[in-house]
């Protein structure tokens, strides 16, 4: 069973307040990763936690704010952790983890860090061993950590690990017993294959389950809203239960599967999650952070159109997306 973890206190969200920087005990000093390492391996700590985020993002103010402002987050991170703050359009130079000079900018890319923020988590051996993109509650935080800390992530997907967790202590949402309908969503069967035949549309999968209050936020919050249906009826968009193991489902790129078989090898780890694959069958986007009003507009937008061919990151769509908006403001003044 999986669980949001603490998104429904996020009403709002995006009406919060804007990042303006990283918390002041985090690394500000040259950023070098691979001697950081260094310095975990001689001092037995956990690794190295790197958070990605960018000016004006008000998830990365809620998860500074909330998440890494818990004196007892907070503590467990510094105890077990060394933390550098960095952040996504950053043109300075600073040491990978292999040694390697590169700008942050750059780095950001490599590690596939364009939505933020993302945390980023290195071991002792140099390799990346955790990727958490989006806002982390509370207590999904305190969940990440126990994760890493226990060292669980050597021997069991994070997603199955909240599983465990979950089966001696969540609460289903009663109201959310069925998976909602919605005239956007294609029927089954769910043949949704684009290879080697391109599709005339862009593809959004939505993985949902019963006894989800996330699901049903989502449904009233975001998906409910006439700018978001407006773009989405330029989809194909497909409503799948993330724990249903018996429906047949053609992927996008000709495999035959299931929902939960696909979900897992999404690697998501809750709901609800969001796939974007483009005509020809290739994901474009994939998400189980919070998602809001923006951030389903910013990325149903950089599908539409077609940033991503030219390498576009979500963030890099976003921003000019919210520069975008702010001239216009000043116009219309």
């Amino acid at each position: 069973m999986l669980v949001g973890l603490g998104t429904a206190a996020l009403a709002g969200i995006e009406d919060g307040p804007r990042h303006a920087g990283h918390p002041d005990w985090m690394d500000p000093g040259i950023v070098d990763l691979e001697a950081e390492l260094e310095t975990v391996r001689d001092e037995g700590k956990t690794g190295v936690m790197v958070l990605f985020t960018t000016q004006g993002c008000t998830y990365c103010a809620e998860f500074i704010n909330r998440s890494l402002g818990d004196p007892v987050l907070q503590r467990r991170v510094r105890d077990n952790f060394i933390s550098i703050g960095l952040e996504i359009f950053d043109d300075a130079d600073m040491t990978d983890h292999h040694g390697e000079e590169v700008s942050i900018k750059h780095f950001a890319v490599q590690q596939k860090a364009g939505m933020a923020p993302t945390l980023l988590f290195y071991g002792p051996d140099n390799d990346l061993i955790f990727r958490a993109v989006g806002y982390q509650s509370p207590e999904r935080f305190g969940a990440i950590l126990d994760y890493l800390i226990a060292g669980s992530h050597r021997d069991t997907s994070f997603r199955d690990y909240l599983g465990q967790v979950a089966a001696s202590s969540a609460t289903a949402d009663a109201a959310y017993d069925v998976l909602r309908p919605d005239p956007l969503f294609t029927q089954p069967p769910y043949a949704l294959a684009r290879k080697p035949i391109a599709a005339d549309r862009p593809l959004l999968v939505i993985f949902e389950q019963t006894g989800c209050g996330d699901c049903r936020r989502f449904h009233d919050e975001v998906l409910a809203l006439a700018e978001v249906r407006s773009l989405l009826e330029r989809f194909e968009v497909v409503r799948l239960d993330a724990r249903d193991s018996e429906t047949p489902v053609l992927a996008p790129d000709g495999r035959r599967t299931t929902p939960a078989a696909w979900f897992a090898a999404e690697g998501f780890s809750r709901v609800p999650a969001l796939l974007f694959v483009d005509e020809n069958g290739d994901a474009v986007l994939h998400n189980d952070a919070v998602t809001e009003r923006q951030r389903m507009l910013n990325m149903s937008g950089l599908v539409l159109d077609k940033k991503y061919v030219d390498g576009w990151t979500y963030q890099r769509y976003a921003r000019s997306k919210a520069i975008e908006r702010n001239r216009q403001a000043q116009q219309g003044h």
